[in-house]
């Protein structure tokens, strides 16, 4: 996360989410400086973590085999769902859908809608055929989400979405490709980042209480004195 808002220095947060706590803040974004740090811990605490759970940032992968030899990488759904988003907004736009409202009932999850917003949602998808489409299939991976399944059957879940929904979908699909062993990992336990999102949302609550923080070695003394 970014240490000021709109500014591009980030920093790495690093949490327990079984525990729910802050374990370490890191000054950088870079793998050599992330792996230098966090190889500070003693071999046999590192060798003991089973997953870790990461967004698609690609240095995590190096990180993670450099620093817990015996973890896997679990891809938070949460990222994984954005990416399909993002594209099914791109879509909506594409298909000139503009309607107030028409963004937010697309992307909530077709579960959740209201009898009013179901209503609405028939007459957004009116507008497009491929659009329908798209939102369809984001459903049905997001569906997959739900089930409880082994890592085997997940993969060949996403698998299938994926060859059905290439019609439709191009940037998704590269990306879940791109990702699918660590995406398929959370069927081991059903592992999410949503610890991580509450963490760093109380850190950001507290930015803003102190007004920013322009030296990282008070910020970061906050933030654990703070968990």
């Amino acid at each position: 996360m970014s240490k000021r808002k709109g500014h591009q220095n980030f920093v790495t947060v690093i949490g327990d989410i079984e525990a729910g706590k802050l374990i370490e803040v890191i000054d950088s974004q870079t793998q050599v400086e992330i792996i230098e740090t966090l190889t500070q811990q003693p071999l046999e605490v590192r060798e003991q973590i089973e997953e870790v759970s990461v967004d698609m940032w690609g240095g995590f992968p190096k990180i993670v085999e450099k620093v817990f030899p015996n973890a896997v990488i679990v891809i938070d759904r949460f990222h994984v769902m954005k990416a399909v988003n993002e594209e099914l907004n791109k879509i909506r736009k594409q298909a000139r859908v503009f309607d107030r409202g028409s963004k937010f009932i697309l992307l909530k999850n077709g579960g959740e809608l209201t009898l009013e917003e179901t209503t609405k949602l028939e007459q957004i998808l009116q507008h497009s055929q491929r659009l329908r489409k798209a939102y369809e299939w984001k459903e049905e991976f997001r569906a997959i989400y739900e089930k409880h399944l082994t890592v085997e059957e997940g993969q060949r879940q996403i698998e299938q979405w994926l060859h059905q929904a290439r019609d439709v979908y191009c940037e998704a699909i590269t990306t879940i490709r791109h990702h699918l062993n660590g995406i398929c990992n959370y069927f081991r336990n059903r592992t999410t980042n949503g610890v991580m999102e509450g963490i760093n949302n109380r850190i950001k609550l507290i930015k803003r209480q102190a007004y920013g923080f322009t030296n990282f070695t008070n910020f970061r003394e906050r933030l654990l004195a703070c968990f």
